[in-house]
């Protein structure tokens, strides 16, 4: 081999290189764009749902729970960007997980909210009925037991009371006012 042949191959060898760290740094880019754009999403999701657990205060268990869950994918999420060879896999499966767990999330929480509802209802119900029942039952014939008794007292008083003096002098109207 002559010497401009091998400056040749050392040449397209130098060219294939930089092809490949060419290649390497726009997967590099590619794989750092879809790993924000995973996050922004999982944070997004985690925004939406935490009103919801916080309104929710009977299911907070599982919010707790689901909330740990999202730590966890967070941290998946960043170990994938260092972890370049397996982040295609790993953000795939846990994009279906995080997916499936979404939805699930959903459900129960809808189912939570219709209990609490019905719950509310019901006790609503309850109480309308027992004041209904306390003013019919024991507020009403006690005002009626109330007023007889009253009368009773009075009839009593009438009964009972001295007989009224008799008049024995006039008064003029500056001796009968009180002031």
């Amino acid at each position: 081999m002559n010497q401009d042949t091998i400056l040749l191959w050392i040449m397209i060898a130098s060219i294939a290189i930089a092809v490949s760290f060419i290649v390497i740094a726009i997967s590099f880019i590619v794989i750092a764009v879809l790993v924000g754009k995973i996050v922004k999403t999982v944070k997004n999701v985690e925004a939406k749902v935490e009103p919801l657990i916080e309104k929710v205060n009977l299911i907070s268990v599982q919010g707790k729970e689901i909330a740990e869950q999202f730590n966890t994918v967070s941290g998946h999420l960043s170990s994938t960007a260092k972890n370049i060879s397996e982040s295609t896999g790993l953000i795939k499966e846990q994009v279906g997980e995080l997916k499936l767990l979404v939805g699930q999330t959903s459900l129960v929480a809808k189912e939570k909210v219709a209990l609490v509802s019905q719950t509310i209802e019901r006790t609503n119900l309850q109480v309308r009925t027992t004041a209904d029942f306390v003013e019919t039952k024991i507020v009403e014939p006690a005002r009626e037991i109330a007023a007889i008794m009253a009368g009773f007292r009075k009839g009593l008083e009438v009964l009972l009371a001295p007989a009224p003096k008799q008049l024995d002098r006039v008064y003029n109207d500056d001796d009968m006012f009180i002031g």
